[in-house]
Parts: C-alpha cells; sequence; structure tokens
C-alpha cells in the first residue's frame, strides 16, 4: 500500500498558504488533485461496504450475516488501509488502526471480536461519511480544475467568440480559487480521515499496557517452565551422575586393601561418570545460553547456526555492534525456532537470513522455500511471538500454502559498540 502511495511523489502538505506560481508548485497541487479524486472515487465501494455492512448485522440472528461480515469487514480493513496510507502520507505521520487480535480464531470467533472492536466500529463509520460528507470534500478539488475543460468542450460543441471569452473570463477565478484552495481541502480531508482512522491515543497505552501485561505474564509463565525443565533435566542426567559417581568411590574407598584391582576398575567407571557429567552440563548450560553467542555475537552465532543445518542457507547483513544481551538470547532462539521449522516441516530446499539494524531497530527475516502453511499461532512461533514482546518486539509470518514462508521480526534496541 504505501509503495502504491508512493508513485504519487511527495504527497505531505507543507504550507496552506498559497505560494508563488512555479513548476513544483503545479505539480503538487496536479498531485493533490489527483489524491482527491482517488478518494472521491472511493466513495463507491466505502457506500457499497457501510449497506452491506448494515445487512449483515441484521443478518446475524439468522446465521448469514456471520458469513457476509466475515467478507465484508476485511473489504472495509483493505479500503481504511488505504485511506490511512493516504492520509499519512499527506500528513506526515502514521495513522494506526488499532484492532484487537483475532489471530487463530474461527469465523465465529473473529466475528464476535469485530463486533466489540471499537477500531472496527469507526472503520464503518468512516465508510459511511466517506461516502458523504467525504465525497463532497473530495470531488470540489477536481471539479474546481474540471471546470474549465468543461466549458472549452461546450465552445467546441457550440458557441462563438462571445462564448470564447466568457468562458476565458469565468474560468479565471476557478482556477485560482483551484490553486488557493486544494492544499487546505485536501489537508481538511486528511485530518478528518486521522481522526476518525487513528487509533486514540488512550487506546494505544490500554492496547501497549495489555500487551505488556499478556507478554509479562507468558514470559513468567516461560520462565517457570524453563527453570523446571533445568531442574528435571540436572535430576535425571548430572544429578543422577554425580550421586553414582559418589557410590562408585565409596566402595572403591573400601576394596582398596581388600581388592585392589577392583577398585581400579570402580575409579575408571567413576571417571567415565564424570566425563558424561561434564558434557550434560555443558548441554545444559548451551540451552541456557550458547557460548557461541557470548563469544561472538548475534551474527556470529546465527552463522555457526546455519553451518550445522543439512539444507543450505544465505546469511546476509551484519550488525556494528551487540544488542543487549537478553534480546540477542530471544533472537538467537527465534531464529534458531525458524530454521528448524524450516528444516523438520516445511521440507525446504534452502534458506535464508538477513540481519540489519536501523533507527533503533533491529530486523530480522528469515525465510524458506518449503510448502508453507505455518500456523503463527502453533506452539513454536507462539513461544517466539512471546520472547519478542516481552521486548516490544513484533513478529509476522507469511506463509501461504504452497510457500515460501518468510518470518520477519523486530526488537527495538541500542546496539553496543564493540570494545
Amino acid at each position: 500500500m504505501n509503495g502504491l502511495v508512493a508513485r504519487f511523489g511527495d504527497l505531505r502538505i507543507t504550507a496552506l498558504r498559497p505560494t508563488s506560481v512555479d513548476r513544483d508548485g503545479v505539480a503538487q497541487r496536479l498531485r493533490l488533485t489527483l489524491v482527491a479524486g482517488a478518494s472521491a472515487l472511493l466513495a463507491v465501494p466505502a457506500l457499497l461496504l457501510t449497506v452491506l455492512t448494515v445487512v449483515g448485522v441484521a443478518l446475524l440472528p439468522v446465521g448469514v450475516g456471520i458469513g457476509l461480515l466475515g467478507v465484508v469487514i476485511p473489504g472495509i480493513a483493505l479500503l481504511t488501509a488505504a485511506h490511512r496510507a493516504v492520509s499519512g502520507a499527506l500528513l506526515g505521520t502514521d495513522v494506526r488502526p488499532g484492532y484487537a487480535d483475532d489471530s487463530g480464531r474461527t469465523l465465529l470467533g473473529r466475528t464476535f471480536v469485530w463486533l466489540r472492536d471499537p477500531a472496527r466500529w469507526r472503520d464503518v463509520v468512516f465508510c459511511a461519511l466517506s461516502s458523504t460528507g467525504g465525497l463532497g470534500l473530495s470531488l470540489f478539488v477536481p471539479a474546481l480544475l474540471a471546470a474549465p475543460v468543461l466549458y472549452l468542450l461546450g465552445l467546441i460543441i457550440g458557441g462563438g467568440w462571445t462564448w470564447f471569452w466568457l468562458l476565458i473570463l469565468a474560468s479565471g477565478p476557478q482556477l485560482v480559487l483551484w490553486w488557493v484552495l486544494t492544499p487546505a481541502l485536501v489537508w481538511a480531508r486528511a485530518m478528518a480521515d486521522r481522526a476518525i482512522l487513528d487509533v486514540p491515543r488512550t487506546r494505544q497505552l490500554e492496547r501497549r499496557v495489555e500487551v505488556v501485561t499478556s507478554s509479562r505474564a507468558q514470559a513468567l509463565d516461560h520462565t517457570a517452565a524453563e527453570i523446571r525443565r533445568i531442574e528435571r533435566d540436572l535430576h535425571d542426567g548430572p544429578q543422577a551422575r554425580i550421586v553414582s559417581l559418589g557410590m562408585h568411590l565409596s566402595r572403591a574407598e573400601q576394596l582398596i586393601a581388600s581388592d585392589p584391582a577392583a577398585a581400579e576398575a570402580l575409579l575408571r567407571e567413576a571417571r567415565g561418570s564424570t566425563v558424561d557429567a561434564l558434557a550434560e552440563l555443558r548441554s545444559l548450560v548451551r540451552g541456557i545460553h550458547p557460548p557461541v553467542l557470548a563469544e561472538r555475537g548475534l551474527d556470529g552465532a546465527v552463522e555457526a547456526l546455519t553451518l550445522v543445518l543439512d539444507t543450505p542457507v544465505t546469511l546476509t547483513g551484519t550488525l556494528a555492534g551487540r544488542p543487549p544481551a537478553p534480546i540477542e538470547t530471544a533472537v538467537y532462539f527465534a531464529v534458531a525456532e525458524c530454521l528448524a521449522n524450516a528444516s523438520k516441516h516445511a521440507e525446504a530446499s534452502r534458506s535464508w537470513i538477513r540481519l540489519t539494524h536501523a533507527d533503533g531497530l533491529l530486523h530480522v527475516v528469515v525465510g524458506d522455500d518449503g510448502r508453507g502453511g505455518a500456523d503463527p499461532s502453533g506452539l513454536g512461533l507462539a513461544g517466539v511471538r512471546t520472547r519478542l514482546e516481552a521486548f516490544d518486539g513484533t513478529l509476522v509470518v507469511q506463509s501461504p500454502v504452497g510457500g515460501p514462508t518468510t518470518v520477519t521480526m523486530q526488537v527495538p534496541c541500542v546496539l553496543a559498540t564493540p570494545g
């Protein structure tokens, strides 16, 4: 959507007062006229979607409305996304929807989420206003520019020189009005759109608190589960071997005088138990914080991950510093989870990883050419999302059936300068 808006050029309105007539000013007003005309044309689907929404809500008791809203509400989301992109480009800001999370739900479940979501109702109100008052406001701009053209068309069809001069005199003031009013009218429409479509500041804070509360609870659950796993692994592995080691040493101590050969055999067995216990302890530590991550940083550790996989992995991008240790660990295990999914479940023949950091965001993309169909609500990816949300991070999964799969992760952080 942003790419489509970018084709219009720089749309940002920096001044509402009339400027001197020059090529840049004319080009800017022509672009704004095209935007206003496009907004006017979008009033047609807005009106249709408004009517269908009313019909869908009315038919909910008989069940037909659920299927209708399942098509209409995503359609409204696409339409309002276009208006948000345009308004954001005109005003030089982000216009965010702030929808309630409906992922991992059935159509019936999503419908109930939509009906309780104020952001969805703001979209419906916007469509109703866009097809009425918004239509008039947007249509006025191209009408001012088109009127002189229509006058001249009338002259061609019939009329003489008297009509010609009268039309010239009539067109002049309209062109002046077009030059003077276009930025203000388009700006007013953009401001009105943002007032309706942008998530209120208080709601942004409420939603952020909800996300933080949820991610904190899930992080605590995950941490508790990890502690239980470590305790279990210690009990079943190194602890059992150390207990066995103690028994062997005690038995060997008793046999040293009476049976030196048997004592020597027990000591050899005890030494083997020591080696095994150390190996298991190293494995446990590696699962908590891999040594390669501490030694080589995130990009080096991710590169080490790619070397042990059966399928080829292309790694691009480097980091100019190191993220904070907790973020580094979370992202490392997130990448490891994505690569494991690609290898075990996606039947991918190749994978790719891109690491970048810009504007205070650590950006990681992991993709594969496998069969797709990855479920963002599945245990593995849901765990990754929980890990990242604890640091204000986000995870977006694009995995159509048939592939490819792309997992995009972003985490705000500041890199520590090496040394």
